[in-house]
C-alpha cells in the first residue's frame, strides 16, 4: 500500500475574477496533527494554486491531494460527452484538452468561454434556460455520482451550471488545471498510482462530514464543532481560525479525513469502478 507523508485537501471554485474566496487548501502531515490551512496574503488564485502543485511535482513531494471538483462529465449512460457534437472527446484528457482549448483566451483558468459555446452551451442547464440538449430532471450524472446516491448522498450534475451547490463551472476550470498538469501529476484512477511523488485524487467534501458525523446538509461554522469533528479522525484541535466558513472548514476537515482514508484499502478498489470508466469519466476517492 503506498504511503504518503503529506496530506492536502483543496476547496475549488469556478467563479470570475483573479482571486477566489471560495478557494481554501489545507495540509495536514503525518501522525496526528491538526491541519493547517494555507493562505497567501493576497488569496488564492487558480494560478497560484496550479504553480503550488507544480512545486510540489518538482519537489517530487510525497502527497496525496484532494481536489473537490469533478475531473470529467458524465459518459457511460450516453457513450459520449456531448452526443451529436462531432467534437465530442473519446476521454478525459482530451475533453480537459478541448476545455483548455476554447477557453485559451480565458483569464483567470476561467471557463465561461465553453459554457458559452454554441454547441457545448446546448447541453448545460444555465441561469436563463436549458440547452435543448440538457437531460430532463437533475441533469446526467457520473457512475461515481449514481454510487454517491446510492449512499445517500447528494451529488449534482456537472452540466447544471445555477444554485448555490451547482458544480459545474468549477469543475471546468478544474480541468484546465488537469490539463496543464498531464504528465506532471498523475490523477487517480485515470493514473496508476505513483511510488513516489504527488497523486492528485477526486474529494467529495460530504463524505468526511458524514463520517464525522455531521448532520446531513450542514456546516461547520465555529470551531468547537470543528475540533469535536476532527477528533473523529484522530486529528488534534485545530489552530483558532480568523474566519470560519465553509471552504476553510471543509478544507481541514477533508485533509484530516484523507490522511485516515488513504491507508483503506478497499478505497483504492472500489466496486464499480472498471478501466473504461477510469479512462473516460474517473472516481470520487472515498466513493466504495
Amino acid at each position: 500500500m503506498r504511503r504518503f507523508t503529506d496530506f492536502v485537501a483543496i476547496d475549488w471554485s469556478g467563479a470570475k475574477g483573479a482571486r477566489q474566496k471560495g478557494i481554501a487548501l489545507a495540509h495536514a502531515m503525518q501522525g496526528n496533527g491538526a491541519p493547517v490551512l494555507l493562505t497567501p496574503s493576497e488569496g488564492w488564485s487558480r494560478e497560484k494554486i496550479l504553480a503550488w502543485l507544480d512545486r510540489h511535482a518538482e519537489a517530487r513531494t510525497d502527497m496525496i491531494v484532494g481536489l473537490d471538483l469533478s475531473p470529467a462529465l458524465p459518459f457511460m449512460d450516453r457513450g459520449a460527452y456531448f452526443p451529436n457534437w462531432d467534437e465530442s472527446p473519446g476521454d478525459a484528457r482530451a475533453l480537459w484538452a478541448l476545455v483548455d482549448r476554447i477557453c485559451a483566451d480565458e483569464p483567470h483558468l476561467g471557463a465561461n468561454s465553453f459554457v458559452d459555446h454554441r454547441e457545448a452551451r446546448r447541453h448545460f442547464r444555465h441561469q436563463h434556460g436549458c440547452g435543448d440538449r440538457f437531460e430532463p430532471g437533475a441533469g446526467r450524472m457520473r457512475q461515481a455520482e449514481r454510487s454517491q446516491r446510492a449512499q445517500g448522498l447528494s451529488p449534482y450534475s456537472c452540466f447544471n451550471l445555477i444554485g448555490a451547490a451547482q458544480v459545474g463551472k468549477s469543475s471546468l476550470t478544474g480541468m484546465r488545471v488537469l490539463n496543464r498538469l498531464t504528465g506532471r501529476i498523475p490523477i487517480w484512477p485515470f493514473d496508476s498510482v505513483p511510488d513516489k511523488g504527488p497523486l492528485l485524487v477526486e474529494i467529495y467534501t460530504a463524505i468526511p462530514a458524514r463520517e464525522a458525523g455531521i448532520r446531513k446538509g450542514s456546516k461547520i461554522r465555529d470551531g468547537e464543532t470543528l475540533d469535536a469533528a476532527l477528533a473523529a479522525f484522530d486529528s488534534a484541535a485545530h489552530r483558532p481560525l480568523a474566519r470560519y466558513d465553509d471552504h476553510a472548514t471543509d478544507a481541514i476537515l477533508t485533509a484530516a479525513w484523507l490522511r485516515r482514508a488513504a491507508e483503506r484499502i478497499e478505497l483504492w478498489s472500489p466496486a464499480g469502478l472498471t478501466p473504461y470508466i477510469a479512462r473516460t469519466e474517473g472516481w470520487t476517492f472515498g466513493v466504495a
